[in-house]
This record gives structure tokens, sequence and C-alpha cells, in this order.
């Protein structure tokens, strides 16, 4: 059995990561920290996990996170960076659900988040965690950077073609739309029920710190520059992200020939499904699963294929976009199937 901790278990994702692991064949939960409600148990705070987790919260200089085998850090930005150090040394694997690990250049990652990265020295040993294009090195990591919710869709939508030197990478458009927990659990003005609420805005236009990373990732895959213009939108849901994906084909390539590139580059991913050309994927379709869904769109010009391509992709942003991916890490960092205790089908209606 793989001991688990959780750092910053009252969270969404922290909460995610309990329901899922809870009933994880090969997991026995450990540790879950959290100063303010230390003692607090956990089915007191989210009776939904009731006879199923019987932890309590514990402040975590209480946890003896080293006796883990891993530990989950599903905290604010800086958490993770300051207690990674000593769990690596003593043995403990790490997977960050926050950005500390996420970029290689520090520099970036201090303009963006706007703190100083007091572990460099592990910036290069993170394995960024996205399982479909990083599966060999994450079996054999000690750390890894659960990619944020965003990236995932979009670099999931944009990388077989980039990988075949399809499309012209200088100038992809992302049109994305997340549920409002994708915020966090905190109390906001904007995300309060009243204030989200039958409302659809767009938010972070001049500059979005899941950007960096994106473009970052997306670059490993082609010798041209990545150029990426990615909007953020907050939907009145509560979960669920749809990514609508523009890129302008370089090649005369079929519709066919597309549907095929995509179906061979997911043949082997258990959480990407490729549905049929010219499909609508829904949101409701993935919700409280692991399951990434996505189809390509072809629009015509003057009644034949023009040379835009549109990757349409959905997700649940606190499953597929953050904890149900951190356990598909945890999964491959353990020599277990990838799949184990993720088989949940999504919820409808």
């Amino acid at each position: 059995m793989i001991k688990v901790g959780i750092v910053g278990g009252t969270g969404y994702t922290g909460v995610e990561l309990l329901r899922l692991l809870a009933v994880h064949p090969q997991v026995q939960l450990t540790a879950i920290t959290s100063r303010k409600e230390d003692g607090l148990p956990v089915a007191d705070m989210y009776p939904s996990l009731r006879g199923r987790v019987d932890l309590a919260f514990s402040s975590p200089d209480k946890a003896n996170l080293s006796e883990c085998d891993v530990v989950f850090f599903a905290t604010p930005h800086g958490v993770a960076m300051a207690q990674a150090p000593a769990l690596l040394a003593a043995g403990v694997k790490v997977i960050d659900l926050a950005a500390d690990f996420r970029l290689k250049d520090q520099a970036v990652f201090e303009q963006w988040y706007n703190i100083p990265h007091t572990a460099p020295e592990l910036i290069e040993q993170a394995v960024y965690g996205l399982p479909e294009l990083n599966r060999d090195d994450i079996k054999g990591a000690s750390l890894v950077a659960n990619p944020g919710c965003y990236p995932t869709t979009m670099q999931l939508g944009y990388t077989p073609l980039l990988k075949a030197g399809l499309i012209d990478a200088s100038s992809l458009i992302a049109d994305c739309k997340s549920g409002v927990s994708g915020a966090g659990r905190k109390a906001e003005i904007g995300i309060l029920f009243s204030e989200s609420s039958d409302n659809f805005k767009a938010y972070s236009v001049s500059g979005h710190r899941h950007l960096p990373e994106t473009t970052a990732q997306l670059q490993r895959f082609t010798d041209q520059k990545v150029g990426l213009i990615f909007t953020p939108h907050l939907v009145p849901m509560i979960r669920g992200m749809h990514s609508t994906l523009y890129a302008r084909l370089s090649k005369d390539v079929g519709n066919a020939e597309l549907q095929a590139l995509f179906e061979a580059a997911y043949r082997d991913a258990p959480f990407v499904d490729v549905m049929p050309f010219g499909a609508h994927p829904e949101t409701r379709s993935t919700r409280g699963s692991n399951m990434l869904r996505l189809a390509l769109h072809r629009p015509q010009v003057d009644g034949a294929p023009g040379n835009t391509v549109i990757v349409l992709v959905v997700q649940d942003n606190l499953v597929k976009g953050a904890s149900g991916q951190a356990v598909q890490c945890m999964n491959l960092m353990f020599g277990l199937d990838e799949s184990m205790g993720l088989a949940h089908i999504a919820l409808m209606p």
C-alpha cells in the first residue's frame, strides 16, 4: 500500500484528492494537513467523506509527512517549494498541484507569480506531469509538477498538430472557459453566487499565469516560435472547462487525415476520448471524471474546407485538470496501472 499525505486538504483540489484516494485500492491515507483546522475530523468538514475517511486534519508539524511514500501539495503557490527539499531528502515522492515547479525558467516564474523561488535547485529535477505527453519521464520521477487546468486542454489539443508540422505555430488562439471552482475555495466578491450566477466574463486578457507554462510546453514539439493568444473566461457553473482552440493549417491535409492523426496520438491514452470529426463535446460529459474529450472541426470557406482547424476540448477542471491528473501521475510513479482508482464515469445529468 502507498502511504499518502496531503498538504492543504481543505480546498477543492484537496477534497477532490480525498474523494479519489479514499477508494483507491493501493492507497493508505496517512496524513492530511491544515493549520487552521488542526484536530477537526475530515468528515465534519466534508460529510461526503463520512465512512470513507476517518482521519482528522493535523497541523504540518504533527503530520509526520516524512513517513509517507508520496505527498501531494494542494496548496497555494510557494508552499511546496518550501517543504519539498526536506521530503525529497527523506525519500518521499512529491506531487505539487500548484505552479512551483511547472516553469523551468526561474526568472519567468518570479515575474508571473511575484514571489521568489526558494528551491531553484529542484526546478530541473521536476517532471511536468502531463501523462499523455510525458509518461516515461513521470514513471521515474521523484518530483512532479502537476499541470494547470487550462494548459492541459491546450497542450492535448495542439500537440498532435504541432508534432506533425501541420499548423502555423505563431498564430494559435485559445478561447477557454472554466467553472467557478477553478478560482479555489475562498471568499472573494467576484466568485460569490450573486456575482457569478447569470453572468459571463473574460479575465486576465492581457496575460494569464498559464500562458508561459503552456507556451513553454508547446515549444517542445515544434521548431517554430510559438505565438499563443489565450483568453480565459468565467462561466456560471461549478465544474467544467471548455477550450476552443484555433490554428491555421500550413499544409494541405484532409479531414480524415486530421482525425487519424489525433486517434493515433491518443490511442494508448485511457483518459483522452477523440470523438468523431465534427462532434460537439459537452462539459457535463466529463463532470466528476478524469476523462478529457476532444473533437476536430474544419470551417468551410465558399463551400470547401478552409485552412483553419478548430479543436474543441472539455474536461472537469478539478479532476483531469487537477487532482485526477495528479493521481494518474502517482500511479505511474509507483508502477501501477495508469487508470487505477480513476475509472469513474461522468455524472449525468
